[in-house]
């Protein structure tokens, strides 16, 4: 068995570095044509792992022209506008209101705790939270 000394071992980082680098390369090699590394015996040195230049440039292009896929994911859609809490609860029967929002109840009334968080959804319907605690149209 061959011994390398321990002043010439890749430390574990630099072996974990090595791991995403061949992990990015192997993904842009399958989306853009081959990807070439300087050498086999440099897999275990990051820093002379390089991808060749037409092939990162090759899989950015393929990704750019296919905005199809990437629609949904660049704008996020509008938040509903419901007409009233009956429209509301129709949809979110437990009502919406801001994240980290505590219904406001009076006497022995358990607070409604199971609604739905979203800051955009509770901003378009805020003239509904008739008592201002953050939540419109809670309901049990």
């Amino acid at each position: 068995m061959l011994k390398i000394p321990a002043s010439s071992r890749p430390s574990p980082a630099r072996r974990a570095g090595a791991g995403l680098i061949i992990a990015v390369a192997s993904v842009l090699a399958l989306g853009a044509g081959p990807a070439t590394a300087a050498s086999p015996a440099a897999v275990g040195n990051a820093a002379s792992m390089s991808i060749t230049a037409p092939a990162a440039v090759d899989a950015a292009s393929s990704l750019s022209s296919n905005n199809s896929i990437f629609a949904a994911a660049a704008k996020p859609a509008a938040a509903k506008k419901f007409a009233n809490c009956t429209a509301l609860n129709r949809v979110y029967p437990h009502g919406v209101g801001k994240v980290g929002a505590k219904d406001k109840v009076q006497g022995k009334t358990k607070p409604v705790t199971n609604f739905t968080k979203n800051n955009a959804l509770y901003a378009a319907n805020t003239k509904s939270d008739r008592d201002k605690d953050g939540i419109a149209c809670e309901k049990r």
